[in-house]
């Protein structure tokens, strides 16, 4: 079985790091940091102008329907530029949640939008520290109107829509859609590690909801499986990148009349960080193919690419600043960039522990079958 992508894919992903090398490097990064923008807004609008926020979205919607394996090559390169902008929350939650659980008549008022990058959407399921769990969920959806608050909010001071996980008056946990723009809702944004990605508390007070279809918690979990997939892909982009960054480096700086890449301490610990990134690509190419074909074993397969992915970018984010010594972690270098978006998307979906549990959990049904 072939899991590589095809080569029209690869000349994407070539032409995607292409782009990102020339308008969106590590410069950008730093001008959001240091800046008063909470996100590369030109970059965003560039991105929506050459259909990457579209890419899986089919056509008779606005997108160039090019399916998930498509994104799968766009979020590597997104994660090794550690582009500043909304891609995790709008394409690989939002507008997934709107393509799988909306209407027609939802398809097609929000799905144009949110490909061209008009609109930026987000997934708003956490209510504090935690895990995702139904019994967690609190939020109330009364008569067509929400209420209660969700946090931490990954883009969520920033976006216009959010598809919010709720109850609704019978007690079932169901997906809403919420114009964060209108009545009753409140926002202020939160302190996290890594300022280049935003993230805001939101208070709903007797919102205008509209409701997805389907079982929400099926819904919300079919979600965080595919964005789990989407994810690790953007974390062995910036696993990669943080390899690449510390070996150019380890063979530029001499001690002892030596590159420092030739003492075998180092290049035990870089070859160690190879391995995590070999380890997680493979497991990211079986999530892809398995979030592109529907397959059944897309939890299995999620689980799996997201601990690999997760173990592999803290790592070689961590021994980046190792390998360049007492200027690694200072601000003037761009290794402090790479390590906190590596424990920023460590979180972002529930933390590694749970989605380890889960892999043992779809170990054992497997086995058990």
């Amino acid at each position: 079985m072939n899991f590589d992508f095809s080569d029209a894919l690869k000349q994407l992903q070539a032409e995607a790091r292409r782009f990102l090398g020339e308008r969106g490097t590590t410069r950008v990064a730093r001008a959001v940091l240091e800046g008063a923008e909470p996100y590369a807004w030109s970059l965003w609008q560039e991105m929506g102008k050459l259909g990457w926020l579209g890419a899986a979205v089919p056509e008779e919607y606005g997108g160039a329907g090019l399916g998930h394996e498509a994104l799968c090559v766009l979020a590597e390169e997104i994660g090794r530029a550690v582009a500043p902008v909304p891609f995790a929350s709008s394409v690989c939650l939002a507008t997934e949640a709107i393509l799988r659980g909306g209407t027609e008549a939802q398809k097609r008022a929000w799905l144009p939008r949110l490909a061209l990058g008009e609109v930026i959407g987000t997934l708003a399921w956490a209510e504090g520290a935690g895990n995702p769990d139904p019994r967690a969920i609190g939020a109330r959806v009364t008569g067509g109107r929400l209420s209660g608050g969700k946090w931490p909010v990954a883009d969520g001071g920033i976006a216009h829509l959010s598809v919010v996980a709720a109850r609704d008056e019978r007690g079932e946990v169901v997906l809403v859609m919420a114009d964060l723009r209108g009545e009753g809702v409140q926002r202020s944004d939160l302190q996290t590690v890594d300022p280049t990605r935003n993230h805001a508390r939101i208070e709903f007070a007797r919102t205008p909801v509209e409701t997805l279809g389907g079982d929400g918690w099926d819904l919300l979990r079919q979600l965080l499986d595919g964005a789990a997939v989407l994810m690790a892909f953007e974390q062995i982009g910036g696993a990669a990148a943080s390899l690449a960054m510390a070996t150019d480096f380890a063979k530029q700086r001499y001690a002892f009349g030596r590159p420092i890449g030739s003492f075998q301490a180092i290049k035990h610990k870089l070859a160690d960080v190879y391995i995590a990134n070999e380890l997680a690509r493979s497991n990211a190419y079986y999530g892809a193919w398995a979030l592109s074909r529907g397959a059944a074993e897309l939890p299995l397969a999620a689980a799996a690419a997201r601990v690999s992915a997760t173990d592999a970018f803290w790592l070689a984010a961590k021994e980046n600043i190792q390998t360049h010594g007492g200027m690694g972690f200072t601000w003037a270098a761009d290794c402090h960039l790479f390590y906190r978006r590596a424990k920023l998307t460590s979180l972002a979906l529930g933390s590694n522990g749970w989605w380890k549990n889960r892999l043992v959990g779809e170990l054992e049904r497997r086995n058990a079958a």
